[in-house]
């Protein structure tokens, strides 16, 4: 599975292994899309605020508000997808989350802000992993099946709640 380097800053709550909660969703991802199972991938994924992702966001996107997840691809998808399952290290990219965005979506959502942060989670690799829901309704279908896989796996409902498998 990927290695993952993770920092997390306040305001996230030290209440919640977070380390342990994005290693289970990176999991149950590689499980759904098998290209995230190789050992010689790595991500660097932040926990931090509302103030920093919008640093991020108006510096890399030129959107100059905070967002809930910023990914940062570092491999195109072929790229990836011609990866040998062991060959040398390669950064797949940089996730960076806000809490203060996450923790209003998941009150908004009536939801567990664990559960909200995982789906975001496997959400932001998937965009590492290439994938784009902006591109096209059939590239959000499969983005969005993905993700409801992953989390099925780990006990958490469809957050988009309208899909069929």
């Amino acid at each position: 599975m990927l290695t993952l380097e993770i920092d997390i800053e306040a305001p996230w709550p030290e209440s919640t292994d977070w380390e342990a909660l994005a290693a289970r969703a990176a999991g149950a991802l590689s499980v759904v899309a098998p290209e995230l199972a190789k050992e010689c991938l790595s991500t660097s994924m932040i926990f931090t605020s509302d103030a920093e992702v919008q640093v991020l966001n108006a510096e890399w996107r030129g959107k100059d508000k905070p967002t809930n997840v910023l990914s940062f691809p570092m491999l195109a998808r072929e790229d990836l997808l011609d990866l040998p399952d062991d060959g040398p290290p390669e950064l797949l990219g940089d996730i960076a989350l806000a809490y203060e965005t996450c923790a209003r979506e998941a009150m908004d959502k009536g939801i567990a802000l664990a559960d909200h942060a995982s789906h975001l989670i496997i959400h932001g690799l998937l965009h590492l992993a290439g994938l784009d829901h902006e591109i096209s309704e059939d590239d959000a279908r499969q983005m969005e099946i993905l993700e409801i896989k992953a989390l099925a796996l780990i006990g958490i409902a469809d957050p988009y709640g309208d899909h069929h498998l």
